[in-house]
């Protein structure tokens, strides 16, 4: 298969590969402002998300090199706000007021997606719902306090896919200067992202794997039976499940 080639040969030198080109038509001007502005756009949204250490930057920039153009790939909200000086101080009062700094940037980055354009597929770096994960009163109190309900924001997300963080023993650890997370914590953040995300009707979990190639390979071929099929309306569209069911396996 030409994607995977194309993926194992990424793992070792993603730089000097020549892009995947996916042909895509101009999106027509989308209506925005609404909870509902990504499920209503011709925008088709793809979340990658996961527990600390479980490879999305990686990933991200090797679907970066991979995909080239075709793919829009908009960068983590929570690292631009760290990475910006906003307060990290583990309080619940810091807590909450940086998950709402973190879905207010995320909002507007996907909002950019749709109002620019010039692409119909966006790979997120984490999606809202992540932000639920770490709300100091749960889920429910998440949503009330941005104003967008559960199924508002599922709604955005045509693809979800969970990268499993790896244990110590597997290759966890703290090369990323924005994780603080010891193999413990990781793994329990890992378990609340998975369960922030339940319900969503296109789910993926891609396991930890003993080698990056393999884990590329999954996430590729995910993001690759999601783009829409070129000609065909966005509604069209279903994700075809070419993988073994149980590595990556879809959650309904």
């Amino acid at each position: 298969m030409l994607i995977k080639t194309r993926a194992s040969a990424i793992s070792a030198s993603y730089f000097s590969l020549p892009p995947l080109w996916i042909p895509t038509s101009q999106p027509e001007q989308s209506q925005v402002g609404s909870p509902s502005m990504a499920a209503n756009s011709t925008c088709r949204f793809i979340v990658l998300t996961g527990g600390p250490g479980a490879g999305k930057t990686a990933v991200m920039e090797a679907a970066r090199q991979i995909f080239a153009q075709s793919v829009h790939i908009l960068p983590e909200a929570a690292s631009i706000v760290y990475s910006g000086g906003f307060p990290r101080l583990g309080t619940t009062v810091s807590v909450r007021a940086a998950q709402r700094a973190i879905f207010r940037v995320q909002e507007e980055l996907e909002r950019f997606a749709v109002e620019e354009g010039s692409t119909m597929v966006a790979l997120c770096d984490r999606g809202i719902s992540d932000g639920a994960a770490y709300w100091p009163e749960g889920i429910a109190s998440f949503y009330r306090n941005i104003g967008i309900s559960q199924e508002d924001v599922f709604a955005r997300y045509h693809t979800v896919i969970h990268l499993r963080t790896p244990t110590a023993d597997m290759g966890y650890n703290l090369s990323n200067p924005m994780r603080t997370e010891s193999p413990e914590q990781a793994a329990e953040l890992d378990r609340r992202i998975e369960q922030v995300w339940e319900g969503h009707p296109n789910r993926f979990i891609v396991p930890a794997t003993e080698t990056f190639t393999e884990k590329l390979e999954h996430v590729t071929d995910l993001i690759l039976a999601a783009v829409p099929t070129p000609g065909k309306g966005a509604g069209s569209m279903r994700t075809v499940r070419k993988l073994n069911p149980e590595t990556p396996r879809l959650l309904i």
